[in-house]
């Protein structure tokens, strides 16, 4: 009966050529399966490879688990079958990691009976209403008082400017050097007449 082995923390770029030529060492693989992500066509980092032989497949175990293939150290173990795991969900109590089983909440399930009358409707009583809060607490006054009142004052300092202040200042004002973009060329002939 043939073995399948998992193989697993794959470098995504291993190809199934790689994997035949390595685990080929111990004895040719039947089959290699590389999985790959339906949505991008990259390798998911693992793999599956399958001897005729158990001895081959322990003894590819005993080799290749722990040893650094394509820089990266394999786990290599014999696969479960996919009953042993779940049909996607969370794995198994029995299996190593993950959460185990479901919580239980109450003891065992309850096996449904539909002859049973049912169950009085539950008392929702959380204690007395909380009284109603009137005028606002003592926050909302503390935040009320700190908020600005109004539009900020400014101050008027008794100069007013017009575009005519703008305008002298501007001819008295030395030039500081030549705006080529606004000034007009100048005429190095008008320099000579003068």
């Amino acid at each position: 009966m043939a073995v399948r082995l998992f193989v697993g923390n794959l470098s995504y770029t291993t190809t199934e050529a790689d994997l035949r030529t390595y685990f080929g060492a111990v004895a040719p693989p039947s089959q290699v399966v590389l999985p790959v992500d339906r949505e991008t066509g990259r390798p998911r980092g693992f793999a599956f490879v399958e001897y005729l032989d158990r001895a081959h497949a322990e003894r590819a175990i005993q080799q290749f688990n722990g040893q650094v293939f394509n820089g990266r150290p394999l786990a290599v173990s014999e696969a479960r079958a996919r009953e042993d795991r779940g049909p996607g969900g969370p794995p198994s109590a029995h299996r190593p990691g993950g959460f185990g089983g479901r919580p239980s909440f109450g003891g065992p399930p309850r096996p449904f009976d539909p002859n049973a009358t049912p169950a009085p409707p539950r008392s929702r009583n959380f204690g007395p209403d909380a009284k109603p809060q009137r005028g606002g607490s003592a926050k909302a006054k503390k935040k009320e008082s700190e908020r600005p009142r109004g539009p900020i004052p400014l101050k008027n300092t008794g100069r007013s400017f017009t575009l005519e202040d703008a305008d002298t200042t501007a001819d008295e004002a030395e030039p500081i050097g030549d705006d080529f973009a606004t000034s007009k060329p100048r005429d190095d002939t008008d320099d000579d007449k003068t």
